[in-house]
């Protein structure tokens, strides 16, 4: 039921305006829902690439940590870490970039990968299992930031899509239909006046013509 509207014709352009921006805005908004769709699956694709990827970078960082520890004992590879990790400048930096009218967040990672002599444990007490393992885990943290970078950017535009497709069936299925129903409503309104006067009209017509007629 239609309430609180006036049936007059300034009312009636004024819903007829507002229906075309309403579809306007409707067509916008299929098109970015669509676009973030066919975005979202593209990153997905790539997304499952980079989980591969990192997963056998890890894996290789891994088997070659056990060959060292095997081959030098774990406390002297637990030093060796240690010593790593007190001359590490790694940093990590997040900022964010627009797809399509969605934030998305983006991680930067520098200080990983380190020339031999900078990674801070003994060369000389070590083996070249240790290098090829830090080698293989600092490649792996690259990727593993890169990962995650991804998979934030797949939840943003999750919701992203989310969001749109909610604003695309609010205007398909309440608000266009409430404006439509609304214009009909003030052109019946006023099709029903426009009778009214004429039939009115014809009256005072015919009234006037009798009138002329008996005098």
């Amino acid at each position: 039921m239609i309430r609180n509207v006036k049936p007059t014709r300034m009312e009636l352009l004024k819903t007829r305006r507002r229906i075309e921006l309403a579809e306007k805005g409707h067509k916008l908004l299929k098109e970015k829902r669509d676009a973030l769709f066919n975005e979202f699956f593209r990153e997905i694709n790539n997304s499952k690439k980079m989980r591969l990827e990192t997963e056998t970078e890890l894996e290789k960082a891994f088997n070659s940590l056990v060959l060292a520890q095997a081959q030098l004992g774990t406390l002297n590879i637990k030093s060796f870490a240690f010593d790593a990790s007190k001359s590490s400048l790694v940093s990590l930096e997040t900022g964010e970039r627009n797809i399509m009218g969605a934030r998305v967040p983006t991680l930067s990672v520098t200080g990983v990968k380190r020339a031999l002599l900078e990674r801070g444990y003994s060369v000389v007490e070590s083996s070249a299992l240790v290098d090829e393992a830090t080698s293989f885990f600092e490649s792996a943290l690259e990727k593993i930031v890169a990962l995650a970078e991804k998979e934030a950017l797949l939840e943003r535009l999750s919701f992203e899509i989310n969001q749109t497709k909610r604003k695309v069936n609010s205007l398909e299925k309440v608000t266009i239909p409430r404006l439509e129903a609304t214009s009909k409503y003030i052109e019946q309104r006023l099709e029903e006046r426009e009778r009214e006067t004429f039939f009115t009209l014809k009256k005072v017509k015919a009234k006037k013509e009798a009138k002329r007629k008996s005098s």
